[in-house]
């Protein structure tokens, strides 16, 4: 599906299925140098049981043109920009590392437009470290195999996604090279690093949301460990928001390293 949004085209995943404005949305948001396709078993799950989905490339990424987030805030008006372009009146936000603080950034701004909220491998601060950082500009395919070599607890993913014995890593390098090549304009990897490092809103907007928040962590993640998340469950609770943690005995990358139970966490939450 492909929509104008901020004057620039952008596509969106739909799982197989035509967008029907009657039933009820799910907006999957992607991490740095990923694209829509990370949420393939979600997004076809949902899309099959009930759920419009919109699974987005961000702007100047794969198949969306425009520019690049500079910013969380930049990426989270454009996902508002994104609901008003699909005539959505209400939406639950699903985001994956750097896409969990765009999906929080947005529900903070949005209030009672979004439904639900999901956090996939997030953290606050989402300090990533001087060293990677200047690999994501200077090296890249360096910096590209240190994040995947992080990011991972196994070698091949289960059944269930993308097909049996499927080599995660180097299926993650090659969606990594894709979508650095995708803009030629701008380095996405280094900008969204640099987005995750700068962001600063985190406490403040989980306390500014209104909806419930599912926070679906990885134990064995080295890229957002999950006791960089506690603050923002914790300030999450003190403001008397609903909120559910599921950890996983898993890496950063929990849709293709348990990719049934990211799906089954992620369908329960959405249905309560």
């Amino acid at each position: 599906m492909e929509l104008t949004v901020n004057g620039a085209k952008t596509y969106c995943y739909t799982g197989g299925k035509a967008f029907d404005a009657t039933k009820p949305t799910v907006v999957f948001i992607h991490g740095v140098l990923n694209d829509h396709s990370v949420w393939i078993l979600q997004s076809r799950y949902l899309a099959n049981h009930g759920w419009n989905v919109l699974a987005v490339d961000l702007p100047g990424h794969c198949r969306s043109a425009g520019e690049a987030p500079e910013t969380v805030e930049q990426a989270a008006d454009f996902i508002a920009a994104l609901l008003d372009a699909a005539n959505v009146p209400r939406a639950a936000l699903v985001g994956h590392s750097w896409g969990s603080l765009i999906a929080l950034e947005t529900a903070s701004k949005l209030k009672d437009r979004i439904s639900h909220l999901v956090l996939v491998g997030t953290a606050f601060p989402m300090k990533v470290s001087p060293a990677l950082l200047d690999a994501s500009l200077n090296e890249p395919m360096k910096a590209l195999t240190m994040i995947n070599v992080f990011s991972r607890s196994t070698l091949a993913a289960p059944p269930s996604v993308l097909g049996p014995g499927t080599w995660v890593y180097g299926a993650g390098m090659a969606l990594g090279r894709r979508v650095l090549a995708s803009n030629r304009l701008v380095n996405v990897f280094h900008r969204g690093f640099k987005a995750c490092d700068s962001y600063a809103n985190g406490e403040n907007a989980v306390q500014a949301i209104t909806c419930p928040v599912l926070f679906l962590l990885g134990a064995q993640d080295q890229m957002t460990m999950p006791k960089a998340a506690q603050g923002l469950i914790t300030k999450a609770r003190e403001a008397g928001k609903s909120v559910q943690v599921v950890s996983l005995p898993v890496g950063h990358h929990q849709m293709s390293e348990t990719p049934d139970e990211t799906l089954f966490a992620i369908r329960d939450f959405l249905t309560r």
